[in-house]
């Protein structure tokens, strides 16, 4: 997950507050968020000087990270608002999403609870960040657990953030597949809510 430079910009003619905001995506998630200013400012080629012209902290520079890679990382888990599957299976579609990426990114896992995780601090200006997006998932959920007309649209919604937040992390741990797990999980989940696919018109 990297931050993204304009379209058809090459990396090199980037400016050197996207040359730091996309080391910093790329190193906070790889090495974690309390990597050092030296080596941040190697990788974007921006000296440290430079650095505090642009932001007031580092960790005004983590907080930014994270926004930065927001459109990307939703885009890669949310299915696209044009959708026209059910409800159900765009639920579905995020914890599909979950553990074809966890591989990819070579076990990682969200980078909004990663940082939150590292930083410790609910104050954070990350991690108020984190949280905001976080909420942002257990949003989409709730919206399409009431379009399928759940049970308890609010409670789901936290169910399901919360299986995601936990096959994420145990990729982690685990450096291994989810094998489904998640999907398992949250079909379980989305059964006992009352969540189904509508029948099908005329039998077909």
């Amino acid at each position: 997950m990297t931050y993204p430079t304009p379209p058809g910009a090459p990396v090199d003619a980037a400016s050197p507050r996207e040359r730091l905001l996309a080391a910093a995506a790329r190193l906070f998630h790889e090495q974690g968020v309390h990597i050092g200013v030296d080596t941040l400012c190697r990788a974007a080629g921006v000296s440290k000087r430079s650095m505090y012209k642009l932001f007031n902290s580092k960790d005004e520079l983590v907080a930014a990270s994270l926004e930065g890679v927001a459109p990307d990382y939703r885009a890669a888990l949310l299915p696209p608002d044009d959708d026209n599957r059910s409800p159900r299976e765009r639920i579905l579609h995020v914890f599909e999403q979950l553990e074809h990426l966890e591989p990819i990114q070579q076990f990682r896992g969200c980078p909004y609870v990663a940082a939150a995780v590292q930083l410790k601090s609910p104050e954070h200006p990350a991690s108020v960040v984190a949280r905001r997006h976080k909420d942002g998932l257990t949003a989409f959920f709730r919206y399409e657990a009431e379009r399928a007309g759940a049970h308890d649209p609010d409670l789901l919604a936290r169910r399901l953030t919360l299986v995601f937040d936990g096959a994420s992390a145990r990729s982690v741990v685990q450096a291994h597949p989810l094998d489904g797990l998640s999907i398992e999980t949250a079909t379980i989940l989305l059964d006992a809510a009352g969540v189904r696919d509508p029948l099908p018109r005329n039998g077909c």
